[in-house]
């Protein structure tokens, strides 16, 4: 068995404490007996601390190594140390479902291809380690805002307002993460409207297709967690994300021992301690009612993760098959029902998105974001028409060298329109636009020819005026070299019929439609 660990310090001294706090219950999870636990946490106590310190040294030269908050990685270190005892013959000492998880494909994604690996994981270790470390002792832990505050040396009158935007930059990060996961056709044709409906500050309701998928689909179920922070389930998905196996049940007894130390149902803290001659069997008693609540929690979860923005049983499904147009294999939905009941109307639902979640990060007192990626935003203003606009149809718009899109008409730029998803009366689509020249910045307009209604837009802004329509660049895909493509999504509402829009321009010049 390995020495442990002596803390350098007084800081050091309180970290290895709160640390062999969680490492210890999260061994008795997953053991089945006391002397197992005891050394199971021992050694990934040690484990988990030299990566800590070998961490710490590489960021005082100057190396930042993406790495998990301190108790987080020796919560790790345990899953890892599990793993290496049940290759070496020792799996007899562990919980007979830990042993059918360590041997699964569950498991193997921990270890695997980084971009395999569950997304609240790789979403953690991006963080800054300060940030990481607030998230975590804030939802996993559930510790107090003054506790804390105190533990990260942050003022305490500060620290809502900082977990809020480190909320917001998580979000953003799972965003680039979802995209880059290895992701099957469905899944994929999914993304760009998970991720609409799950902006900060938007009212869209779920398409009823996409409800069923995620009630279905344990890897974009978690995702949806992840890019909805504020919805309930993001302890969960950081719980069972990071940890794996018995997440949810370290998550539940961490808040019973929050409550404890708070001074709260103390009868929990009898049945964690217990007498000296009953220990042993009563911590067998409140383990294993932990795992059993923790299938009851996970299936709860996964319901709040979904509720704020999930389909009402009324919702009425989807028209005929000529209006379920699908891209990237998303299946069809189902046959509408004998008597729909209209729903709300979705650009009346959906609310404008005021501010991108990296720059609410970037601007946060003593902290900084290394690698914002600012999101497109729905514009309220309704003088949207196609005019010329100085900057992008006046003298010099033609002109390559200024980035315009000259007089060649049809001729230098071309449209793909991409129905991807529709329902009873909203749908969602995708516009493409390849150009022959080069820009330093573009506006798209089009027009509608039966009145429909854009609600939310992203990776660009909206503007309508009646029929049309008018998408400006974002700040950061305002460039397009020549022979380039820029792409944008949005969300919008129709009635009656869904025709194709026409007579889409570029900078105020024609484009041809494919």
């Amino acid at each position: 068995m390995p020495d442990l660990p002596s803390p350098k310090d007084a800081t050091e001294a309180a970290l290895f404490s709160e640390c062999w706090d969680a490492v210890l219950s999260y061994a008795d999870l997953c053991t089945a007996g006391s002397g197992a636990a005891g050394q199971l946490a021992t050694e990934a106590f040690a484990a988990g601390l030299r990566e800590v310190r070998a961490a710490e040294a590489g960021a005082s030269r100057g190396r930042r190594t993406p790495r998990l908050p301190a108790i987080a990685l020796t919560l790790t270190a345990v899953r890892a140390t599990a793993a290496s005892w049940e290759a070496g013959g020792l799996g007899d000492r562990f919980d007979p479902d830990l042993r059918l998880w360590l041997n699964s494909d569950k498991a193997a994604r921990y270890t695997g291809p980084p971009p395999h690996r569950p997304l609240a994981l790789r979403t953690l270790r991006d963080l800054q380690e300060p940030d990481a470390a607030l998230l975590w002792l804030a939802e996993v832990e559930a510790l107090p805002s003054t506790v804390v505050a105190r533990r990260l040396g942050l003022d305490p009158a500060r620290v809502s307002e900082e977990l809020d935007q480190v909320r917001a930059l998580f979000r953003d990060r799972c965003r680039r993460n979802h995209l880059d996961t290895p992701m099957d056709a469905e899944c994929r044709g999914y993304a760009g409207l998970l991720d609409a409906v799950t902006r900060p500050g938007s009212a869209a309701e779920t398409p009823e297709d996409l409800s069923r998928h995620l009630a279905t689909c344990e890897g974009c179920a978690q995702a949806a967690a992840c890019l909805r922070p504020h919805g309930g389930g993001l302890p969960t998905a950081l719980a069972g994300g990071v940890i794996g196996w018995g997440g949810l049940a370290y998550l539940e007894r961490r808040r019973r021992a929050a409550e404890v130390r708070l001074g709260t149902h103390r009868s929990a803290a009898a049945d964690m301690g217990g007498e000296p001659q009953e220990g042993a069997a009563r911590a067998r008693v409140v383990r294993g009612g932990l795992l059993a609540a923790a299938v009851a929690l996970s299936g709860l979860a996964l319901a709040v993760s979904m509720m704020p923005f999930g389909s009402s049983a009324n919702d009425a499904e989807r028209g005929d098959d000529s209006r379920r147009q699908v891209a990237g294999g998303r299946p069809p939905a189902a046959p509408p029902a004998a008597d729909p009941m209209p729903s709300a109307s979705v650009a009346a639902s959906v609310s404008a998105v005021h501010e991108s979640s990296a720059s609410g990060a970037a601007t946060r007192s003593g902290r900084e974001n290394p690698d914002p990626e600012p999101q497109g935003t729905a514009s309220a203003t309704a003088d949207g028409g196609d005019s010329p606009d100085p900057a992008t149809d006046g003298p010099g718009a033609g002109d390559p060298a200024t980035g315009g899109q000259g007089n060649g008409g049809t001729g230098v730029c071309r449209v793909d329109y991409d129905l991807t998803n529709q329902w009873t009366d909203g749908f969602e689509a995708k516009i493409t636009v390849t150009t022959a020249r080069s820009l330093d910045t573009w506006r798209v307009a089009w027009s509608f020819p039966d009145g429909q209604q854009v609600g939310q837009m992203w990776d660009a802004t909206v503007a309508q005026n009646g029929s049309r329509v008018t998408a400006t660049a974002a700040e950061y895909n305002k460039s397009v070299p020549a022979n380039g493509t820029l792409s944008f999504g949005f969300l919008g509402t129709w009635h009656g019929r869904n025709s194709t829009p026409y007579d889409f321009t570029l900078n105020g010049h024609s484009c041809a439609t494919a």
